[in-house]
């Protein structure tokens, strides 16, 4: 049985089974997830769409359908009694089902840990009552568990296998109406509503002054499959102006692959523009409640998950009221401009790419979890 309750968590749960039914060909599974999980022909009892979102006020929105949801899964669970539980990532909802399954008897496993090395340390008791195993993703949570004896592994991140473009600079260019001899800047709003409702504007204003800066610049925005059009009415005011704009649906890599230049909402999708080893701007922006509140409890220096691998700022952020269009164009205007800078970034991102241990990482994780079965 699978928790995972986001478009990432999606993508690894699909990578995920696919590798536990080469390693155990009799494998079934079910559970709470998308489209990727279903594509492994995995029965779905619940679908993550209408639950993802970021952030401590964002998440009252969703409080009622995650109740029902819970409900639903721990009936499952009693009624199966799988093997195993694999929750991944998605702590406010998974916590939840840590118990219920528990007291079935049912061995947990959590797979891409919840970001316990920035706020709500509080949580490791918690998983260490209920959890067989970690299976982490990035080098240094492994000792954060290690020093609690909470069983884990570091099986490697996933995407380093998935992050793969289906199409060269040319193709992407040619499906997107956009010259590949032009500069390129990518656009990454998030997966999530509440990040593109926050930050998409932002980058729109970014994407005008760099117009104006920068000839013959270009723009190409990857858009997350579940989002709905609504989200994306202001595109129509920049292509007004005659900048060059385009979107693609559902083909982050291929974006990324085209791109010279990426601005992107922080989470997973800095990792993927790290393996594509573009240069990057990280931008975020969350209510300002739920920004007054994390403020007080967040104990990181950085919030990009390419800073945290690679111990220092190796890229800049602008978060909250420092994410302005202004300065986010100064920095990617540099970024095009300025070479030797831009090398040195990409140079500073291979490094990150080989601290997140090498290929095949889910089946490394598909192993660990056979082995908490057997």
């Amino acid at each position: 049985m699978i928790s995972c309750g986001e478009p990432s968590g999606d993508l690894y749960a699909g990578a995920l089974v696919r590798a536990l039914q080469q390693q155990a060909p009799a494998t079934t599974a079910f559970g709470f997830g998308g489209s990727h999980l279903v594509d492994t022909g995995a029965e779905l009892i619940g679908d993550y769409h209408g639950f993802s979102v970021t952030g401590l006020t964002e998440a009252l929105s969703v409080v009622r359908r995650s109740w029902k949801m819970l409900g639903t899964l721990g009936d499952a669970a009693r009624d199966r009694r799988p093997d195993v539980f694999v929750a991944i990532d998605f702590p406010d909802f998974n916590f939840r089902m840590l118990p219920v399954v528990h007291r079935l008897r049912i061995p947990i496993v959590y797979y891409i840990s919840p970001q316990l090395w920035a706020w709500r340390a509080g949580r490791l008791k918690t998983l260490k009552k209920y959890v067989s195993k970690m299976l982490v993703i990035f080098p240094f949570e492994k000792p954060i568990y290690e020093r609690v004896g909470l069983p884990v592994e570091f099986v490697g991140h996933p995407l380093i296998d998935l992050a793969i473009a289906a199409r060269s600079r040319e193709e992407t260019c040619r499906a997107a109406g956009l010259d590949p001899a032009r500069p390129i800047v990518a656009l990454l709003p998030g997966s999530r509503p509440n990040e593109v409702r926050l930050l998409l504007s932002v980058l729109l204003e970014a994407a005008m002054r760099l117009a104006r800066d920068v000839p013959g610049v270009q723009f190409l925005i990857a858009r997350a499959p579940a989002l709905e059009d609504v989200f994306f009415g202001p595109l129509e005011q920049l292509r007004a102006t005659g900048v060059p704009l385009a979107m693609m649906c559902g083909a982050t890599d291929d974006v990324l692959a085209a791109s010279d230049v990426v601005i992107t909402a922080s989470g997973t999708a800095t990792v993927q523009t790290a393996l594509h080893q573009r240069p990057m701007v990280i931008v975020y922006r969350v209510s300002p409640m739920t920004y007054a509140i994390g403020k007080r409890v967040v104990r990181v220096a950085n919030y990009g998950m390419v800073n945290l691998v690679a111990g220092r700022e190796v890229v800049r952020e602008f978060i909250q009221d420092g994410c302005t269009s202004e300065a986010v164009a100064d920095e990617a205007r540099t970024l095009l401009v300025d070479p030797a800078r831009a090398t040195r970034m990409r140079l500073d991102l291979a490094e990150v790419v080989q601290k997140l241990g090498g290929s095949g990482a889910s089946d490394r994780a598909a192993a660990a979890i056979l082995g908490v079965c057997r």
